[in-house]
């Protein structure tokens, strides 16, 4: 009798042994660092989207999807050609780094599913990047507005995939290439534009050099005026006698007084 049991319980740990080999994959998980996951019910309540899972071991069911996605900062590189907003051809080296929001993975995986990269973010960058630069003209592009199309295309980059569940964490703009003849004719205009900006400035210089001195010219007319109308002969006269004054007090002076002169002061001569 106890032949029989130890039998039954030889055949169902054998019995349980072969079902963890052929759905131990599809029951045990270990979610890694830098990671999340996400479970799909088929014959109860489709997909979970309350739960994510953290790093860790994790069982589950055999008969239920179990989704692992990578939360790590990944990048991809765009080389394009587009049309400026006059038709001409321009050459675009464009990166966007990127990564799933972690809350809102299972969002993500129910409009776009695990190749979200290829079916959202490339799309998205391209789309963006064509339509920025077409509105604005090859010049534009490569010198005066480059800054405002940069900013332009990482806003709407940013603000696109964070609608659709995806963090933005930079967008550069590699370079922008023209071609040869009209990158020539650009450069050769906005070096004319300097050499005119520069003769410019050096004439607004001299010209305000010249209002400068002109100024100061008509001050000192003015003060000049002033004290011609203020010295009177009288004034100078006694002014005359004051000065006469002091200096027959000064003991480092020895004066001799010779007769007058016109204006009826004495003559004071250092010996």
């Amino acid at each position: 009798m106890n032949n029989q049991k130890y039998k039954k319980l030889i055949f169902v740990a054998a019995v349980l042994l072969v079902l963890l080999i052929i759905f131990g994959s599809s029951m045990f998980y270990i979610v890694k660092p830098g990671e999340r996951a996400i479970i799909f019910r088929p014959f109860s309540s489709g997909l979970d989207t309350t739960n994510i899972y953290q790093p860790g071991f994790h069982i589950v069911a055999p008969w239920n999807d179990f989704i692992v996605y990578v939360i790590k900062e990944r990048k991809t590189d765009e080389v394009l050609d587009v049309l400026d907003k006059n038709g001409l051809s321009i050459n675009v080296d464009v990166s966007v780094r990127f990564n799933p929001t972690p809350n809102k993975l299972p969002f993500l995986h129910q409009q776009f599913g695990e190749d979200y990269v290829n079916q959202l973010v490339i799309p998205e960058l391209r789309s963006i990047v064509r339509q920025v630069l077409g509105r604005y003209t090859a010049e534009e592009i490569y010198s005066t507005k480059r800054a405002q199309v940069e900013r332009e295309i990482i806003n709407e980059t940013t603000q696109k995939l964070k609608d659709n569940y995806v963090e933005t964490r930079a967008v550069l703009i590699r370079s922008i290439n023209l071609p040869p003849q009209i990158k020539n004719a650009i450069e050769t205009k906005l070096q004319q534009e300097q050499e005119a900006l520069a003769y410019q400035f050096r004439i607004q210089k001299e010209q305000q050099e010249a209002e400068r001195k002109r100024i100061e010219a008509e001050g000192v007319a003015k003060a000049n005026n002033i004290i011609n109308s203020s010295l009177t002969p009288n004034l100078l006269k006694m002014r005359g006698i004051e000065t006469t004054l002091e200096l027959s007090k000064s003991n480092n002076s020895k004066v001799v007084i010779i007769g007058s002169g016109e204006s009826g002061l004495p003559i004071i001569l250092n010996q």
